[in-house]
């Protein structure tokens, strides 16, 4: 039986160590990270690995490829996306036009993913940009308005999809008001609750029909001031799942992240609880790794057979001349560079 686990490995195959734990203890599946990806040949036969090393064709395996600063993909042998900002600059200009580009843009992120056998993209960023927004989200959020966040939000997946990847949201219900890294230190968001409804969680209750969301490590004091979201069965119960009407697959955030303070096992078990579906563990020993899968031997997932329908709702890719598309998505960006400039 599966450990309701995401999990990564160390280099560009895995080693005899980690097959033997990922066959023992059976990870539901594995995230690529840019160690990871070497080249074209090497990326394919690392996924048909982990294929292999688990005995399942179905697992998710998942990338962040945003676009600017977060890239897993050698940019000297893959396309790099422009960061998200640029189809937020550009949104002011022509919005339809913005639309249009972004989901090219995804639409060729996806065809690079599919063809190396990745099946989710940990993109788009749904969180709100404020005046103290820390830059750990920065040029990656689409801006301030909850409703340009959402046009772009939708275009960002509609891309995704139509070339057979899952887009993953985040940071659900929000991560543009944390001043501080979650990576580093946990963020404490100390607003009223109306507020959060009438600007954070706006863009999250449009895209709430997602296969896949991922949560943030920030505490909200307005509603559940001693745990974070991912570990916080209140807020993921009573407003990801009710309020804002998520309905899909919920990953939690990195749970060796230092935003949470106890171990990675420990943090994995509080969020399973709490209500996350599948936990993410990343850039972890061997041992760490091993720990906790083991930790969850009791912990399957909820409804293993519904969490593998939505992570397989994929559209089979179209036939699209991938050259054609990047050269109208860089006359649409260029053009927009010339009326700035203007």
């Amino acid at each position: 039986m599966s450990r309701p686990v995401i999990t990564d490995c160390d280099g560009t195959r895995l080693s005899e160590e980690e097959k033997s734990l990922f066959s023992e203890l059976q990870p539901f599946g594995f995230i690529l990270f840019a160690r990871n990806c070497e080249s074209p040949d090497q990326v394919r036969a690392l996924t048909n690995e982990m294929r292999e090393v688990v005995g399942r064709e179905d697992i998710p395996i998942m990338i962040d490829q945003e676009g600017g600063r977060v890239v897993r993909l050698n940019p000297e042998i893959w396309r790099k996306p422009p960061p998200p900002k640029v189809f937020a600059d550009l949104y002011d200009i022509d919005p339809d036009r913005a639309v249009e580009a972004l989901s090219i843009n995804t639409f060729l992120i996806a065809m690079d993913l599919a063809e190396l056998g990745i099946t989710i993209d940990c993109f788009p960023l749904l969180d709100l940009l404020f005046d103290d927004t820390h830059n750990i989200i920065g040029d990656r959020s689409f801006g301030t308005d909850p409703a340009k966040v959402i046009a772009l939000g939708i275009a960002a997946c509609e891309g995704l999809i139509s070339a057979g990847v899952l887009p993953m949201i985040k940071h659900i219900p929000g991560h543009g008001r944390a001043k501080v890294d979650s990576h580093e230190e946990l963020p404490v968001v100390d607003v009223p609750l109306e507020d959060l409804r009438n600007m954070d969680f706006v863009p999250f209750q449009a895209l709430s029909g997602m296969g896949c969301a991922m949560t943030a490590h920030v505490t909200y004091t307005a509603i559940d001031p001693d745990h974070p979201a991912t570990l916080s069965s209140k807020l993921i119960r009573q407003v990801i799942r009710k309020e804002i009407g998520f309905s899909g697959v919920l990953f939690s955030d990195d749970i060796s992240m230092k935003a949470l303070s106890g171990t990675a096992a420990e943090n994995a078990k509080a969020a399973l609880r709490a209500g996350c579906d599948l936990v993410l563990h990343c850039n972890a020993s061997l041992e760490e790794r091993e720990d906790v899968l083991k930790s969850l031997y009791d912990f399957n997932p909820t409804n293993e057979a519904w969490i593998r329908d939505v992570l397989g709702r994929r559209r089979m890719p179209r036939e699209i001349d991938k050259k054609s598309l990047q050269l109208w998505l860089n006359e649409a960006l260029g053009d927009m560079l010339e009326k700035k400039a203007d």
